[in-house]
């Protein structure tokens, strides 16, 4: 009875806090593309991606920042991942290069504290103007940058929960934005083998960004002809952030050393439709492990419906391997996401558990 009393306290807990944002919940299409921020929608580790995001309900360790970061209490110890993404693919080339760097460490007997950095480049840009239309005149190099804490908890033997706070940036050369976001989540852990799991997960709640610096600034006449010339500064518009919210199940079948997991999440877009990811992994002695997973959403049959290229089939593999007779271990992970028109998305992960 105390656990079913805490689990009706942590998701009342998210649930007050996606109450004022009900508004942004809808899968409106029709928002598509109008949201600031969208790189919070971006999984940068090879091991999740591998399922296509399905696995809320049973994430486990510092990759939970991200999916569901009530998993991130599973640390037992120390956690570090670093990977790599090839992101959007057009021919050898990609779209975007995504560096990814985390930590985590179990501090006392229940708590654990997390730390990622997600890091996006472009590359070199060539500069142009209404006046050199063809550049030569330098180039500007974009990046885009999110920084995650997070702490999460084992409340009992059943619930798990955590909070996340995001610093936001994204930079040019003259302009420039930055914000907040909060994540929230809770898991719940039952069956006869903890075999049976239900997640959600509340992302990217926070207040709206707006770009400024000198590249919205220009010499203009204020006034008669007469006048001075001044800077007149323009304002940018504000964005909202990309809220979601996640709900998922997931169920585990152990038959010795083997382990088959199947898992579902509802995806609750504000800025873009409804997803449903589903997703399975197979695992021997958790050495090696081996997952497929599919995004979907309305209208991803026809190229005059979609909405998004972060839909279709994914897939991915890790291989983990024990390092001496303490229990740690370092492991390769790997995935691919379908992303049409695009050529798809690699990403290769190495993690240490200490």
């Amino acid at each position: 009875m105390k656990q079913i009393n805490n689990l009706i306290k942590a998701t009342a807990i998210i649930l007050l806090l996606a109450i004022p944002f009900s508004q942004s919940f809808s899968g409106n299409p029709q928002r598509a593309g109008q949201s600031g921020a969208s790189e919070l929608l971006i999984n940068p580790w090879a091991r999740t991606s591998g399922w296509a995001g399905a696995n809320v309900a049973g994430v486990r360790g510092l990759e939970g920042i991200y999916s569901n970061v009530a998993g991130l209490a599973f640390t037992k110890k120390t956690e570090i991942i670093f990977s790599n993404t090839q992101w959007l693919k057009i021919g050898q080339e990609a779209v975007s290069n995504i560096s990814a760097f985390g930590f985590s460490q179990k501090i006392g007997e229940s708590s654990v504290l997390g730390f990622s950095v997600m890091s996006m480049g472009f590359g070199d840009i060539e500069i142009t103007t209404t006046a050199n239309p063809s550049g030569g005149i330098g180039t500007y190099s974009p990046s885009l940058m999110n920084m995650s804490v997070s702490y999460a908890q084992i409340f009992s033997n059943s619930i798990y929960g955590g909070v996340t706070v995001k610093v936001i940036s994204e930079q040019i050369s003259n302009v420039g934005a930055s914000g907040v976001a909060l994540d929230a989540g809770i898991q719940y852990v039952t069956g006869n083998k903890d075999n049976l799991k239900f997640g959600i997960s509340l992302k990217n709640v926070g207040p709206r960004i707006s770009f400024t610096g000198d590249g919205l600034s220009f010499r203009g006449i204020v006034g008669d002809a007469d006048d001075y010339k001044m800077t007149v500064e323009q304002r940018s518009s504000e964005l909202e952030l990309p809220a979601l919210l996640n709900i998922g199940l997931s169920y585990d079948v152990n038959i010795n050393r083997h382990r088959i997991t199947g898992a579902g999440t509802f995806t609750s877009n504000s800025f873009q439709k409804d997803q449903y990811r589903i997703g399975g992994e197979y695992s021997y002695r958790e050495m090696f492990m081996v997952r497929m997973g599919y995004n979907y959403e309305k209208g991803i049959g026809s190229i005059s419906t979609n909405t998004t290229a972060l839909r279709g089939p994914s897939a991915g593999f890790t291989i983990e391997l024990p390092m001496g007779v303490n229990g740690s271990t370092f492991g390769l992970d790997y995935s691919y996401r379908h992303t049409d028109p695009f050529q798809g998305s690699h990403s290769i992960g190495a993690r240490i558990n200490l």
